[in-house]
């Protein structure tokens, strides 16, 4: 009979903690690279040799590392954490990056279960949307996290759905337009326009022009919250509405469905389908109160704003869920709709 996990072991602190800090200061890839004393790799991350030498200590307790004869050499666990690791986890870790800096909140996670709000403003001072813009150089390493996300799945994406019979695809909100321009690459025939805020379109007109596609792809600067360019064949939310409450949601998936009217199509791209992931959920919470749903909730919140589903399709690790305008629906008058401003 095995034995229970130790609850100790599953409440620590510490050693996640100090698997970031390795992460943050890329102690791996100096390893790798022979700086092996804590003296050499201190003096190469500008930290106190002798504070890195007590944090190499406890890694190599927590199997991240093992001492050999010349410092420290990395184990299988330690080599995760080496940037060319084809795991890439590396920079999700990253304690002075977009995703590891927010994970900061989860040490006031009482606050957030005790009020339902979310932390990151308590903590940051701003909204996460507004902190990552006030920084270039995060705002640049979260685009690439996401791009990171999309290039691999995008292959999938643009194979599981007929994508040329839409004839012309907006990617709402879809940053600097990597899972669109793998959508159009795989669909000759097909057009395509990105929907962002200002900053996001001026990095995906860039990247559509370096994929060749620019006869076929452009941008349009503005928030899914307010009017979409209307009369297209599909409208595409990957990743979008698990950042949202419900309330938001709704109001995207409405200005979706306002756009493509009766004959075009809302495709919800992400993670979904009878269970989901509770790490990703309670991150979305403290976060921006956000949330992922389950296939049966994202219908509830749909049909609110007037939307059907049509199908559900499997894209690799994500699902692709086809909405239609329901027959006869009336949208619901909601004062304020799209008065407020986007990511």
């Amino acid at each position: 009979m095995s034995e229970e996990p130790s609850l100790w072991a599953a409440a620590d602190l510490l050693t996640p903690m100090a698997i970031r800090v390795a992460a943050t200061l890329r102690l791996a890839d100096h390893i790798a690279a022979g700086r092996t004393t804590a003296d050499a790799l201190a003096d190469r991350v500008g930290a106190d040799p002798e504070a890195l030498a007590r944090l190499l200590g406890h890694l190599a307790t927590a199997g991240v590392v093992t001492r050999a004869e010349t410092g420290y050499a990395l184990t299988g666990l330690g080599e995760q954490l080496r940037d060319d690791h084809p795991g890439g986890q590396r920079p999700w870790l990253d304690l002075e990056g977009s995703v590891g800096r927010a994970d900061l909140c989860f040490t006031d996670l009482l606050h957030t279960v005790r009020t339902g709000e979310p932390v990151f403003p308590r903590r940051f001072g701003r909204p996460f949307w507004e902190d990552l813009v006030a920084d270039p150089a995060r705002q640049a390493q979260f685009d690439g996290l996401m791009r990171s996300r999309l290039t691999t799945a995008g292959p999938d994406v643009a194979a599981a759905y007929p994508w040329a019979a839409l004839g012309h695809v907006v990617d709402v909100g879809g940053g600097d337009g990597s899972l669109l321009i793998a959508i159009l690459a795989a669909h000759p025939g097909l057009r395509g326009t990105v929907v962002d805020l200002p900053g996001a379109v001026d990095r995906a007109e860039r990247a559509i022009a370096a994929a060749g596609l620019a006869d076929r792809a452009g941008v349009a600067a503005g928030s899914f919250f307010d009017e979409l360019p209307p009369g297209a064949g599909g409208y595409v939310l990957s990743g979008v509405l698990h950042d949202w409450p419900d309330e938001d949601a709704e109001r995207i998936l409405q200005r979706c469905a306002d756009a493509a009217g009766d004959t075009g199509t809302v495709l919800v791209c992400d993670h979904i389908g009878d269970t989901f992931d509770t790490e990703g959920d309670l991150r979305m919470l403290c976060y921006f109160n956000g949330r992922e749903r389950t296939l049966e909730h994202l219908r509830t919140v749909a049909a609110r704003a007037g939307l059907a589903t049509v199908d559900v399709t499997p894209a690799g690790s994500r699902s692709l869920v086809a909405l239609r305008r329901a027959a006869g629906t009336v949208r619901p008058s909601r004062p304020g709709v799209g008065s407020e401003a986007g990511r």
